[in-house]
C-alpha cells in the first residue's frame, strides 16, 4: 500500500529544508513513523526516490537506529533506560517488574485488556542524558523521572486505562504518532507546556550564582 499524497508531499517538504536533500532522512523517517506506525517497504521506497538515494541506504540508516521500528509499537511507548547508573539506581528492577506487569518481552506491545483504552510497548533503552534524575523512565521520548517499579507500574496502567499523564519536564504525554510528527518537524503547539528543567539539573548554576563564580575569559571577541 503506497502512502497517501498528502504524506508525500509533507516528505518533500523536509527534504526541501536542506541544501542536501539527504539531510532530510531522519526526519523524513520520523513522518513515515507518525503515519505508517513504524517504518514501511513503501516508507522506505518513497523516501529514497525523493532523495535519489537506493531502498538499501535508506534501510541502512533505519535499521542503524533504534528509534526507528520495523514492528508496530503501542500508543504509548515506554523505555526504561537501563545504562549503569540508572541501573543501579533501580532501572533494571524497574524494566523487570514492567515485563512481568505487562506480561511482554524487550520491544514488545502489551495484549489488550478489557477496558484498555490504549496499547503500550516497552523498551529497554541507554543512556537518555538524565543521569540527575535517575532511574528514568521515558514514555515517546518524554521524561518520567525519579521512577520506581511501584511508580513505573501505575503509570502504564495509568496510559492504558486513557488516564491524561504529565511528563516530570515537558507537555502531557502525547501518542506515538504524534510524537513522531514532531520529530519530523511539524509543531504541535505544546513545546512551552510544562517545565523545561528541574531543581536537579539547576543545582550547578545555583551554586555558581551563590558563590559568584564566573567562567575564565577566553579572550575571543574581546577588543573588536
Amino acid at each position: 500500500m503506497s502512502l497517501e499524497a498528502k504524506t508525500i508531499d509533507e516528505l518533500k517538504q523536509i527534504a526541501a529544508r536542506y541544501p542536501q536533500p539527504r539531510s532530510g532522512l531522519l526526519p523524513m523517517l520520523h513522518l513515515v513513523q507518525s503515519e505508517e506506525g513504524r517504518i514501511t517497504p513503501e516508507g522506505i521506497e518513497t523516501c529514497a526516490e525523493i532523495l535519489d538515494l537506493s531502498p538499501a541506504e535508506v534501510s541502512g540508516v533505519a535499521t542503524f537506529y533504534t528509534m526507528y521500528k520495523r514492528r508496530p509499537v503501542g500508543d504509548f511507548h515506554v523505555g526504561v533506560c537501563t545504562n549503569t547508573l540508572c541501573a543501579v539506581m533501580g532501572g533494571d528492577a524497574i524494566f523487570e517488574r514492567l515485563k512481568q506487569h505487562l506480561d511482554v518481552g524487550n520491544d514488545e506491545v502489551a495484549q489488550t485488556r478489557e477496558g484498555d483504552r490504549a496499547t503500550v510497548s516497552l523498551e529497554h533503552v541507554e543512556c537518555n542524558a538524565a543521569c540527575d534524575f535517575a532511574p528514568v523512565v521515558m514514555v515517546n521520548w518524554e521524561f518520567m523521572d525519579n521512577q520506581t517499579p511501584e511508580s513505573a507500574t501505575e503509570l502504564v496502567d495509568d496510559l492504558r486505562a486513557g488516564v491524561p499523564v504529565e511528563s516530570t519536564r515537558g507537555p502531557r504525554l502525547c501518542t506515538w504518532r504524534e510524537a513522531e510528527r514532531v520529530l519530523a518537524g511539524f509543531e504541535d503547539g505544546l513545546a512551552d507546556e510544562g517545565p523545561a528543567a528541574g531543581p536537579a539539573s539547576l543545582a550547578g548554576l545555583e551554586i555558581a550564582r551563590e558563590k559568584q563564580w564566573t567562567a575564565p575569559s577566553t579572550g575571543v571577541g574581546e577588543g573588536e
